[in-house]
């Protein structure tokens, strides 16, 4: 029931479910109070209530007593329940006692208010003046990130002391462990812990936990929780969690010389495309249909996740800015130059002249990862030759040399060649394709395509390739067998 939408308060009629041993309605629009009931259900074992709009005070009995069975992440109304969620204390009714008239209470309000108003904005002086290096170790404490629901020595335990063996990527700002929390039943989750030794990696996490916390798009991935704690050793301890994708990352199919066991994956034509139509989509929500305009700042492929059924969800939001954030606001959220932001080869030229991005760097990015995903070709690769940018590369070689630039591996569905036929038709969609990837990598942002042009003409190219090779199998079957005739 989780990420649907739904709006209201908790039916009553949930009261009857006394049975229930699991229930998530995270990522909802829900409001109101959290009913008491809820902490009645003796076999409720895991209750997931993040990112919703509840207010009032939380239940203090039952499941609400287990700080690991249960999340209230993203209500920044609720106040009261088990000390240990460190909420803030629920007013309580005026006592009769004090004989405090309204007026008088009306005035202590207002001259609170007001010397709270004057207190924040000397706090505000302070952190804006404040030099960065003393700020960077507290910039997560700025963030509204709820309360956890997940300690250091679970992730420890669910990651087997972070082994190696269940390591399963490592970035700029922190390695990233495949690990099974123990609730009703084992679930499987991705915990990126962050090194906090390197430098932006605590920014990194305020990004992180900022961008994910309102957004929801099916090619993103899910955050589930995130930790703050300190380890065994009394250092500092960072950990987000993600829903866990078990196909891994997109540059691993891509380039599958970097598989272990010496094992090759291939790609299909379609499910390219269909990746590269998961991507722009998930851009374009972020660009343009999402709570606050966010860029994403580090596309590639190894920041795209492929989950069970091969769909592309778009990751590691370290890097991300917010575009309707004001200039300090922005300045004190980002790393210390726009020069090293992004990855080399994924980096819109322009970010390194400008100290400012935009949904146009995004584009480029996506130019770069849609050539790298159809040709197998890095845009650092030595395949490049008199220090050609790899669109330019590409650019220059279509429409004539298309069965030379692209992906050998391309063409390989399930171990068998296409036919002569249908490999012409792809070439025909492979140099459309590319022209897309080319367009989005234009020298200036303003010559770039428009991610939702992209959208509609990758989804009628791919279209048009499966009737295709519909048609094809049909005219197969019938040569086969003429009495289908």
């Amino acid at each position: 029931m989780a990420g649907n939408s739904f709006q209201g308060s908790i039916p009553s009629s949930f009261s009857q479910l006394k049975g229930l041993q699991s229930l998530d309605l995270s990522r909802n629009n829900l409001s109101g109070l959290i009913p008491e009931f809820l902490g009645n259900f003796r076999f409720l074992s895991y209750l997931n209530l993040s990112f919703n709009n509840f207010e009032g005070e939380l239940p203090k009995h039952g499941v609400f007593t287990n700080l690991t069975a249960f999340s209230v992440l993203g209500n920044s109304k609720l106040c009261g329940g088990v000390q240990a969620l460190n909420l803030p204390p629920c007013p309580t009714p005026s006592s009769s006692k004090r004989h405090l008239s309204r007026k008088l209470v009306a005035a202590i309000s207002v001259a609170s208010g007001i010397i709270c108003l004057i207190l924040l904005l000397c706090l505000f002086g302070i952190h804006r003046w404040m030099p960065k290096s003393k700020k960077e170790g507290h910039a997560a404490d700025g963030i509204k990130v709820p309360h956890m629901m997940v300690t250091y020595a679970e992730l420890l335990r669910a990651t087997d002391g972070f082994s190696s063996a269940n390591l399963v990527g490592v970035g700029s700002f922190g390695s990233v462990y495949k690990g099974f929390l123990n609730y009703e039943e084992y679930q499987l989750v991705a915990v990126k812990v962050l090194n906090l030794q390197q430098s932006g990696a605590s920014r990194s996490f305020v990004a992180e936990c900022e961008a994910l916390r309102n957004v929801r798009h099916r090619n993103l991935v899910k955050i589930l929780t995130a930790c703050t704690s300190t380890d065994y050793r009394g250092n500092d301890f960072k950990a987000l969690l993600y829903e866990f994708m078990p196909n891994g990352s997109l540059e691993k199919w891509v380039h599958p010389e970097a598989n272990e066991q010496g094992q090759t994956r291939a790609l299909s034509l379609i499910r390219r495309l269909n990746i590269l139509i998961d991507v722009a989509s998930a851009l374009d929500y972020l660009h343009h249909n999402g709570p606050e305009p966010i860029v994403h700042c580090d596309i590639k492929p190894s920041n795209v996740l492929l989950d069970h059924d091969m769909v592309a969800h778009v990751g590691d939001f370290g890097l991300a800015r917010f575009l309707n954030r004001s200039p300090v606001e922005a300045s004190q959220r980002s790393s210390t130059s726009m020069i090293f932001k992004g990855s080399i080869g994924y980096v819109a030229p322009e970010y390194g002249v400008a100290n400012k991005v935009s949904v146009e760097g995004d584009v480029y990015s996506y130019g770069i990862l849609l050539l790298e995903t159809l040709t197998g070709k890095r845009p650092t690769g030595e395949t490049l030759k008199d220090d050609l940018s790899l669109p330019r590369y590409l650019e220059m070689a279509l429409p004539e040399r298309v069965a030379e630039i692209i992906d050998p591996n391309l063409l390989l569905e399930e171990g068998e060649e296409t036919n002569e036929c249908t490999r012409d038709r792809a070439m025909e969609c492979l140099a459309l394709s590319l022209e897309i990837g080319i367009r989005c990598t234009k020298e200036s942002p303003l010559e770039r395509m428009q991610l939702v042009d992209a959208i509609n003409e990758l989804t009628a190219i791919r279209n048009a390739y499966l009737e295709h090779t519909k048609q094809g199998r049909r005219t197969q079957l019938r040569d086969e067998d003429p009495v289908l005739d």
